[in-house]
């Protein structure tokens, strides 16, 4: 029963959810979201779901707004009130003062001819021929179709924003899903980046490599990689060349390292530096200038691995 309850709303779709999804995206605050018992406990989840994919929204219990809880609400807001009947007294009397504010109202109802719907600025009708209940009065197939027409809504609000994998990463870092999305520019060392010109002796860079965590990139003037100094280089030089500091960094390193790119996931930049017995990677960009430097422990402490 409550899945035909899900599969009827697509009949119900019409120009008041294209109303509700413009005036979301055209609204300067956020999104408030709320309902009383069960539909206050879909209306929490609407707000989440909203929030975590390019949309922010917050629950606002009918009753604390009318208690001191309005002090968040703001004229640029849009208000999503959720009700089957459509007849609740905190639910309404909430209306009246989102009203006052000169907020938009959005009623998702199972009743399109009550006293929230008529108020209301824009109505999401949520009709259900029944509950799953036997006696037909616990909240099933109504709240799991509120749920779904909510989860409509802020999937048709994601696609209208261009929410990205990337964006959904920055918005879930503790989160596996977050992590795996992670990009090497999320991660890598963009500032004071140890760079060295070809000309610079290793007296320069042991003081670096100490600074910098043990890797350095060789470069020219406008930043493009000749090459990689690692601690590992200088315990060779030192082992085999008893005047070590003269030495130019071009005369010690690798000339064809393995880089990063920014956009390049972070798990598969751990996957280079395992297979390379690597600590860290310069980071290119499109014209492989050097612009950042990316460490394993960064990677270990993001958990990306």
């Amino acid at each position: 029963m409550e899945a035909a309850a899900v599969a009827s709303l697509e009949s119900r779709l019409d120009e008041g959810f294209v109303r509700a999804t413009e005036a979301i995206l055209d609204a300067r605050g956020r999104v408030l979201v709320s309902g009383v018992g069960k539909s206050g406990i879909v209306a929490r989840k609407i707000a989440a779901t909203l929030t975590s994919t390019g949309t922010p929204a917050t629950f606002l219990h009918p009753v604390e707004a009318l208690h001191g809880d309005l002090g968040i609400v703001g004229s640029g807001d849009v208000a999503i009130l959720l009700s089957k009947s459509g007849e609740s007294e905190e639910l309404c009397g909430l209306l009246e003062c989102l009203s006052r504010f000169g907020v938009v109202v959005v009623a998702l109802t199972g009743n399109p001819g009550s006293s929230l719907a008529r108020q209301a600025n824009i109505v999401l009708r949520c009709v259900v021929e029944e509950e799953a209940c036997p006696h037909d009065l616990a909240p099933t197939c109504s709240t799991t179709a509120a749920l779904a027409l909510g989860d409509a809504l802020a999937v048709t609000l994601l696609l209208q924003r261009g929410f990205r994998q990337e964006d959904f990463a920055r918005l879930h870092p503790g989160g596996p899903l977050g992590r795996r999305l992670l990009k090497v520019r999320d991660i890598m060392i963009a500032d004071d980046v140890p760079t060295l010109p070809p000309h610079a002796t290793m007296r320069e860079c042991v003081v670096l490599l100490a600074e910098k965590r043990g890797t350095a990139a060789v470069v020219t003037e406008d930043r493009a990689l000749l090459g990689v100094v690692t601690s590992g280089d200088l315990t060779r030089l030192m082992e085999r060349e008893p005047n070590f500091l003269d030495v130019q960094v071009s005369d010690v390193m690798t000339t064809a390292p393995r880089t990063a790119e920014l956009e390049q996931l972070a798990a598969s930049a751990v996957g280079v530096m395992e297979r390379h017995g690597v600590m860290a990677l310069p980071v290119l960009d499109l014209d492989h200038r050097v612009v950042g430097m990316v460490h394993l422990h960064d990677l270990m402490r993001a958990r990306t691995v």
